[in-house]
């Protein structure tokens, strides 16, 4: 069941009745061996990279190699002179979706000496209000106004602080770290009404969409299909002062469709691929896709838990290849909880995506949110953000919605991974999201439901400084905040080799209050937390952290 989820973000499938019968298939995904005698070479990228896309390989030491090749076009004449119709390519996954009319067509095609094999990703889509397909339902929650809250930043933020502080992402608005020079695709099902409404009024004024492709129908028509993707590009990319302001208003964005909401087969997965593919082409920084794959209308095609491995699905491989090239991806990890599936889909499973649940206005987990871990064992959601109750804009008004689901976490937190990045841009993807992941609330102590919790972006903004600033050789310890500190404060430390770290909290009196140790690998970092510490008199503190190699001193004040 695909996990596009507008308003309740549930999307149901009705009884098939009168067309139960499977339509038969007519596209295919056909597997070419190799890349034999291609014009395109690894040194000479700029005839099928662009500048942006290769510069950003250049600031991660990602080398160009056999995978960044495109298609063998050669191959590709020879299919289609086969009478077929290319649908779509994927040089990372090396092969077409084509589209046949016969059986004898797709032998003629599987005979030819290039040619690895062939398999079924789905019939032509059925037209839509058939009574056979799916419905979505209405919003669950509608809010066109929303509460009044009070505003701690330059920015007016309306009733969408409470997700974005739940991140401390005001703590990077503040500090003027708002997407600029970042660019974010946006795979999804469509962007109905965003070239008109108010809410992207400054993204047009300001050139910041880039552009776009409907990977389904084969044309750049993407303002059309659907109001999912709208709704998920406002908590990025939205401002209107009083109503919402996205996580990355100052971000470029390239609006890309590759879910077709008509139907569901493994197509649309080669159609993730081909767009992911496209966003690394332009030199995307970050993807945000709020889609997910588990089951589909050919039940021949079914993914199962064991598919969920991290690395098998087409949309996990594609998205784990799209990681490999320097991209940060984010994924909504999926609102199947309470569904006999029940488990992340794909590609919220790939090894390197940071998937994210959903939690309330009250960091309390959302019973909908899908549930992990991976079927390796990976800790899946790796985070969580606000998608209960979630401010979007409302595709029919110049107003607000509240709204349900794991579709408006993912971006939500994706804006906010782009402003950090903005903040550090010599930082590779993996480091900016694993210090994401360390930042996170429940960081030591993951689970199933929010995996290492509510991330925290001024805590992961502070870590990233210190990695940044690290010399080679030295351990390095940041600031602990907070300063004056309440019940707890945190802190980040760098580990230049394997070692414990011990640290102690003192009085003025020399008397050790608390005392804690942990294990550090090489060349890591950790986020923490010294907790329930509210029964300590007011005053003043001296936290000592003792490594191999040095000992930090940090004075720190009891309120």
């Amino acid at each position: 069941m695909k996990h596009i989820f507008c308003a309740l973000l549930f999307i149901l499938l009705l009884p098939f009745g009168a067309i139960s019968q499977a339509t038969a298939p007519s596209r295919y995904w056909i597997q070419f061996k190799d890349k034999n005698n291609s014009p395109y070479t690894v040194t000479n990228p700029l005839a099928y990279l662009s500048p942006r896309a290769i510069q950003r390989r250049l600031n991660q030491s990602i080398p160009v190699v056999y995978s960044d090749l495109p298609v063998n076009q050669r191959y590709v004449d020879s299919v289609m002179a086969k009478g077929a119709h290319i649908h779509s390519r994927s040089k990372w996954l090396n092969g077409v979706v084509v589209q046949v009319s016969s059986a004898a067509m797709l032998a003629s095609i599987e005979s030819l000496p290039f040619v690895a094999g062939s398999k079924a990703v789905g019939a032509l889509a059925r037209p839509v209000n058939t009574g056979s397909g799916k419905l979505l339902l209405p919003p669950a929650n509608e809010d066109k106004h929303g509460p009044a809250l009070p505003l701690p930043s330059s920015l007016n933020y309306g009733p969408s602080l409470n997700q974005i502080s739940m991140l401390q992402g005001v703590c990077l608005h503040d500090q003027g770290f708002q997407g600029q020079g970042m660019v974010i695709a946006v795979l999804d099902a469509g962007f109905q009404h965003a070239d008109t409404l108010h809410v992207f009024d400054s993204l047009r004024a300001n050139h910041q969409l880039l552009g776009g492709w409907n990977f389904v129908d084969e044309d750049d028509s993407v303002y059309k299909k659907h109001i999912h993707g709208t709704a998920v590009l406002s908590d990025m990319g939205g401002n209107m002062p009083g109503q919402i302001i996205g996580t990355a208003p100052k971000a470029q964005y390239w609006l890309l469709i590759t879910e077709d909401v008509n139907s569901e087969y493994v197509i649309e997965e080669y159609n993730w691929a081909a767009g992911a593919e496209f966003a690394d082409s332009v030199g995307a920084d970050v993807i945000n896709t709020s889609l997910g794959y588990t089951t589909f209308d050919d039940s021949t095609e079914n993914h199962t838990y064991m598919d969920m491995n991290g690395h098998t699905a087409p949309a996990s491989r594609a998205a784990n290849f799209a990681s490999n090239k320097g991209i940060a991806v984010v994924c909504a990890a999926g609102n199947l909880a309470q569904a006999p599936w029940r488990h992340i889909g794909t590609p919220a499973d790939a090894d390197s995506v940071l998937a994210v649940g959903s939690v309330n206005a009250s960091e309390v987990y959302s019973a909908f949110s899908s549930q992990g871990p991976d079927y390796g064992g990976m800790v899946k959601p790796a985070v969580a953000a606000q998608g209960e109750g979630a401010i979007t804009a409302d595709w029919n008004s110049n107003g607000i919605l509240s709204e349900n689901g794991t579709s408006f976490a993912s971006p939500i937190t994706c804006g906010l991974v782009a402003c950090l990045w903005q903040a550090h841009p010599g930082i590779r993807n993996v480091q900016l999201l694993a210090a994401i992941e360390q930042s996170a609330s429940q960081y030591t102590h993951p689970d199933t439901l929010l995996g290492y919790g509510i991330p925290d972006f001024c805590a992961a903004n502070l870590s990233l400084g210190i990695i940044e600033q690290h010399q080679p050789g030295q351990d390095a310890l940041g600031q602990p905040f907070p300063n004056p500190f309440t019940d707890s404060f945190q802190f980040f430390i760098w580990s230049d080799e394997s070692q414990r770290i011990s640290m102690s909290l003192y009085d003025l009196t020399g008397r050790c209050i608390r005392s804690e140790s942990m294990e550090l690998g090489a060349q890591t970092g950790h986020n923490f937390t010294m907790q329930n510490l509210s029964g300590l008199a007011s005053g003043m503190y001296m936290l000592t952290i003792k490594t191999g190699k040095t000992v930090f001193a940090k004075k720190m004040i009891k309120e």
